[in-house]
């Protein structure tokens, strides 16, 4: 096992938990910066965007020798970026629209290490079966969707909703752990 040390850029409890599934007991420093998205910016391109800036001002607080992981997960309907629910309205016409359809979920990964960064980027498929407004209201009231893309977590309750997937768990859950792997193996650290 490496001994370098390494950087969650992420206040997410979720992205901890997947780093230290695979042995990695990263330091946390969450990333604070502007998430909105470019006008007509393409859904992946602002994914990939996000984790890169991320580990850029996190990196910008540390030596060359740490490496930085960000990620940024959106859920993708109609070529439209479900983010993080606003209020309990956003979060109803959200899951509306989520109710008996296929969208997908894309994750970049970004790694800073030694003034290099690199990013890869996960795309899954969700099918949701058909949920009823009863339903709806049940799982707002969880508190589960209040800070989640697409206002669900696959890990949790709002796995009730989902018939499959095509894709990365890990990557719906919001760190991919393959492309993860990937860039901290070419980065020199051994899983």
């Amino acid at each position: 096992m490496s001994t370098q040390r390494i950087i969650l850029a992420s206040a997410s409890p979720r992205r901890l938990e997947l780093l230290r599934q695979i042995g990695i007991s990263p330091d946390v420093h969450p990333a604070h910066i502007d998430e909105t998205p470019f006008d007509d910016e393409a859904a992946a391109d602002y994914v990939i965007r996000m984790a890169r800036e991320k580990a850029a001002a996190v990196a910008s607080c540390y030596t060359a020798n740490e490496m930085i992981i960000s990620a940024d997960t959106s859920v993708i309907l109609d070529n439209r970026i479900l983010g993080k629910p606003r209020d309990a309205e956003d979060f109803i016409s959200m899951f509306i629209q989520l109710s008996g359809c296929m969208h997908e979920v894309l994750s970049a990964v970004s790694l800073a290490t030694d003034g290099r960064h690199g990013e890869m980027l996960s795309s899954s498929r969700v099918w949701f079966r058909d949920i009823s407004e009863a339903e709806i209201l049940a799982y707002w009231e969880t508190n589960e969707p209040t800070d989640k893309a697409g206002g669900y977590g696959i890990q949790g309750k709002g796995a009730l909703f989902i018939e499959k997937i095509e894709g990365s768990y890990s990557g719906i859950m919001g760190l991919p752990l393959y492309e993860t792997g990937q860039l901290l193996q070419r980065a020199g650290y051994k899983l």
